[in-house]
Formats: structure tokens, sequence, C-alpha cells
């Protein structure tokens, strides 16, 4: 079995599997409640449970095939999508209308509160799937309205009055897909309350019925709650209440391109979003970095309302516009075969003008010896599958020490894919393996490096993600952090953010105006997600170069091309910027004054 998956709709999956058919009261679809029994049922009636029984088979075939569809890939799956959701239309407008057709289904089939819970998740669920598809945040709003429906109109109440495990393990399913949901809504304050109410049903599962998936499901538990603690600092109000706020990208949270400015027209299209780290929090299949990135990749959703549904249907219409984000596919320990077949095929699918992202976020593998050449092969590079070939308890690749890795990811593995606008994010112990790219084919190409070596207080916090990609989500939060702040007011961190804006329009005009910088980083300046990351990236290399515990060169991040560093990371304006949001913050005496020589 391998891990790689699109990650959440997999969670979905684990948690649906060996789902029953619906069944109404112990009776199959057509069958009433005697002989003769269906002769004194009048035909209007008749016709509405013939009807809902088609429609309930149908919508059920349908969405299982969900599941068959290709993961890669951007049209393959649209159609089969529109089939499901108009299935699922005829489908709910069978019992909504309360006064007539909900009535028959109730007394002549039987119909029960949490079998209309079940339709109405499955609802939430495709929208659910519509946004992995498109990574269009706003279908998030739209799976969280059906998922929240259900809890405040208690369809799935009646469930523990019945003994059934099987109907109350579909009420805790419904809990893990609602917390997902919840979980990149930033809703945190109702993650909360879901986790307690789910905690408490599968505490009350497990007593009641002698069950083998208690440990999986208190695994559940655990996980969500590592992942909603792994910030290292809150915000709190005046009432010492803990606010969460949003990381995606936001209206005006990127600076302006100024009249003159000469950058590139090129628009990040699609993201690989790679996560392997043993040791990290992680929900389901999803890292604490892979989540972290996957939001500084999106924008703020909105309600979308009635606005971009098809007329009398739920089928979402085209995607909104103006509100488009890069595709993005997570992949959560993948082989190198899968790895490269994803991204062979965000390549072939790759528009014109359009640049890929891949992120990695996994463990180092260093090169076993030194070799008198040392091509794009020989540097090592990052882990991205845990090698499960284990004969006798010990690896196959400890038994050849000359053989290398086989889900390695080498810079050399990705030089194929550098025939198009290509930007690489690497974030692991090996990272400056990337510093030995070759740019074979002059198209736009950076890599972006996290430091190889931390302080020993910064190692200590690994669990909770690395500090590099949290510099790229948040940096104030990542400032904070390095800081050793681990709660700031509500107050002076809008103060700090707002000075932070100002901070970025700066660092941005440092970029544009270099005279020394390679034209790579100016052709993706011009799309707004990668022109954030790559402030936010100087931002972060000259706070680590100007931080006390940061004494190492492998502390620093790096890039290539190599950033002019006078001009950039090491401005005098930018570290006066740095010095003043560390007196703002009172972390002054953490930092060296910024007219030192520093030895890098």
């Amino acid at each position: 079995m391998t891990k790689c998956s699109l990650v959440l709709p997999y969670i979905l999956w684990l948690l649906s599997s060996h789902r029953r058919s619906l069944v109404f009261q112990g009776r199959e679809a057509g069958d009433m409640t005697g002989a003769g029994a269906e002769d004194d049922i009048p035909l209007g009636e008749r016709k509405t449970v013939t009807d809902f029984c088609y429609l309930l088979d149908k919508s059920k075939q349908l969405f299982n095939g969900l599941r068959d569809l290709p993961q890669y890939g951007h049209k393959q799956w649209q159609s089969y999508f529109g089939r499901t959701f108009d299935v699922y239309t005829k489908l709910s407008t069978t019992w909504k209308d309360q006064q007539r057709l909900s009535l028959v289904l109730d007394n002549r089939y039987g119909l029960k509160r949490w079998q209309i819970g079940e339709v109405a998740s499955k609802i939430g669920q495709l929208y659910y799937h519509y946004y992995l598809r498109t990574s269009e945040t706003s279908y998030l709003n739209e799976a969280f309205s059906f998922y929240s429906a259900i809890r405040q109109r208690s369809y799935y109440y009646q469930v523990n009055k019945e003994d059934r495990p099987e109907l109350v393990v579909k009420k805790l399913r419904y809990y893990a897909r609602y917390i997902v949901v919840c979980l990149l809504l930033n809703k945190m304050d109702l993650v909360k309350v879901l986790v307690k109410e789910l905690s408490e049903e599968i505490e009350d599962y497990t007593q009641r019925f002698n069950t083998e998936d208690q440990l999986e499901w208190n695994l559940v538990l655990q996980e969500v709650a590592a992942f909603v603690e792994a910030d290292p600092v809150v915000v709190l109000n005046d009432e010492n209440t803990v606010v969460f706020t949003s990381n995606r990208l936001q209206e005006g949270g990127v600076p302006q391109l100024e009249q003159g400015m000469v950058v590139g027209q090129l628009t990040l299209a699609d993201a690989l979003i790679i996560g392997n780290c043993n040791n990290q929090v992680k929900f389901s299949e999803l890292t604490i970095d892979m989540f972290r990135i996957l939001q500084a990749l999106e924008r703020e959703p909105v309600n979308l309302a009635t606005t971009t549904s098809k007329p009398g249907t739920l089928e979402p219409s085209e995607k909104p516009a103006k509100r488009e984000n890069p595709h993005k596919y997570l992949l959560y320990k993948p082989t190198f075969s899968q790895l490269y077949t994803f991204l062979s095929a965000s390549f072939k699918e790759l528009p014109a003008n359009s640049v890929l992202l891949v992120y990695l976020s996994a463990t180092g593998v260093f090169p076993t010896g030194r070799l008198d050449y040392e091509g794009p092969y020989d540097f090592g590079g990052v882990l991205t599958n845990t090698n499960r070939d284990v004969v006798n308890g010990e690896t196959v690749q400890k038994r050849n020490q000359a053989q290398k890795e086989m889900h390695c990811l080498h810079p050399g593995d990705l030089f194929p894919f550098t025939r198009k606008p290509l930007f690489v994010i690497v974030d692991s112990s090996n990272s400056t393996a990337y510093k030995n790219f070759t740019n074979l084919f002059g198209q736009p190409l950076v890599c972006l490096l996290s430091p190889t070596v931390y302080p020993k207080s910064m190692q200590d916090q690994s669990q909770r993600g690395s500090l590099f990609t949290l510099f790229l989500y948040c940096p104030l939060l990542a400032f904070l952090s390095v800081c050793g702040l681990s709660s700031l007011r509500q107050g002076l961190w809008e103060k700090a953010e707002e000075f932070l804006h100002k901070v970025y329009r700066d660092i941005g005009q440092m970029i544009t105006r270099s005279q020394a910088i390679d034209q790579a980083f100016l052709q993706f300046y011009g799309d707004e997600f990668l022109r954030l990351l790559l402030i936010r990236f100087v931002f972060c290399s000259a706070t680590l170069r100007l931080h006390k515990l940061f004494r190492e060169s492998r502390s620093f991040p790096e890039s290539y091309p190599q950033l002019p560093k006078q001009d950039t990371v090491e401005s005098s304006l930018l570290q006066k910027h740095v010095l003043e949001l560390a007196a703002m913050l009172d972390v002054r005496s953490l930092f060296w004054d910024g007219t030192l020589d520093v030895n890098y």
C-alpha cells in the first residue's frame, strides 16, 4: 500500500470504507409493509417513493465512482462531477418539500433523519472534493454549510439510540469530515467544540460496542488536537481569548506593482506540495508544513451563495472571475514513480506563460562518499518516501551502500521540467543540494532553500513545523517564534502587521530596482503568490542574519540563483526595519546592531 494521495480526499475515503447500503427500516427499495399494501398506496405517492429509490441508488453509484477518477489532470473529472451534482440536486429536492414529499417518504418508506443527514453529508463531500479538484477555496464554504446544517438540525441525534454500531460510525465519520473542513477554513474555535463532541461520541461508542477501531479513533483525536495547537504563538484579545487569524492571500495583502516596474507576466498555475517529515504534526496525510504552504497559495474564501451555482442545481458553474488559485496536488510520502507521474501530468497541462511550483518538505538524503565527478545526482537530495522494502527486519537499501536511495528526489530529477518556468521551494536538512541546479533550457528558474542547521532551541520546536516554512506562511508568527515569544496582544499584533506591510513594499522595491539581480526573480515577481513568497523569503533571510542565535552560514536560507545580498537580505534599510520590529516587540536585545560587520 502506498501513502501517496491527494491527501484530503483520502481521509474521506478512509473514513467511508465499508460503506453500507442505505436501507430504510430493513426494507429494500420498493418493498412495502406487507402483502397487498402496495395496492393501497395512491399512484402519486408510489411514484415519489419509486423516484426516490432510483435517485438514491444512482447517487450512490456516482458517488462511489469518484474514487476511480484519475487523481491528476484537470479535465477528465468535470463531466462526471456534473452528473453527480445533478443527481444529488434531484435527490435533495425529493425531501426538501417538508409539507408533502418528506411526509410521503416518512410514512410510506420509513425515512429517518440520519438517512437525510447522510444525503446532506455526501453533498458536503461533493463540494469538498470540488474544492480539492479546483483549489477554489469558496467551495469550502459550501461544504461547511451542509455539514453545519446536519449538526444544527441534529440529523444524527437518534443514531446513538439504535443498536447498530455501523450507524454510530457514520456519525463519527461525519464529525471527522466536518473537522477537516473547519481546519481548512481556520474555524479553530468550532474545531475545538467538534473535537470535544467527537471525543464524547467515541467514548460512548467504545463503551457500548466491543470494537476493534478504538485506537484508530483515539489517534484521530490526538492528531487533530496537536494540529490545532501547532502554532507556536497565540494572539490574545482584551478578554484573554485566543484570536485566530487567516494567513491566506487577502485583498491588499501583496505590494502592488508600481508604475514603471519591469516584471514578467507569468502566472502560477500548478503546485505540487510534497511532505515526508515523520516527526512532524500531521492530520491524516497532511503535515503541518503542507497545511501552511497550502494556505499560502490560496486566496481568502468568499461565500459563493448563488453566484456560482447553475440555477436550480447544486453544481458549481465556471470558476468565479478573478478568484482563481493555483491548482494543487497534495502528496504525502509519494514514491518516486508516483511523484514523477504527477510532475509529468502538471508539466503536460501547464498553460502558456504559466509556472509550475514544487514544494518539498522532507528528510535530507546525503551522499555516501565524495566522487571525482560531482553531477546533479551526487549531492543527494530529499527523501519523499520511506523505503518499505524490508528483508528480515533490515531495509534492502542498507544491504548495498553503493546504491542510491530509490525515493530520493535529486536536483537532476527536476532537470526535464525546467523546459518550462519552474519555481522550487526545498525545506530540508539537505536543501543545499539544490544549489547545484543547472538551467539547461533558459526558462525562468528559481529555488528557495531552507537553512540546513538550526539552533538547539529551534530544533526542539521542529515537531510543530519548520521555521522556514513558517516564515513563508506567516512572517510575523515566525518572527515571534524565533524571538521566543509565545503570546501577543491583538492590538500589538495588528500594529506589527501594519508595519510589515510597509517592509514588504520596501523589499519589493529592492528586488525590482536592483541592477544585479537575476532576471528569473523578476520574471516570477509579476504573480501575486510568487511575489509574496519572494518578499517573505528575503525578510526571513534578513531576520536570521541579524539574530544572535543564528551564527553559522548553514543557518541562513539560500537561493538559486543567488540574490545580490547588499541589495536585498543585507540591505541597511531592511536591517533597520528588522531592528525596528524587534524594538516594537521588546526583543531588540536578541539581534545584532545592523551596522556591525558580522562574519557569515
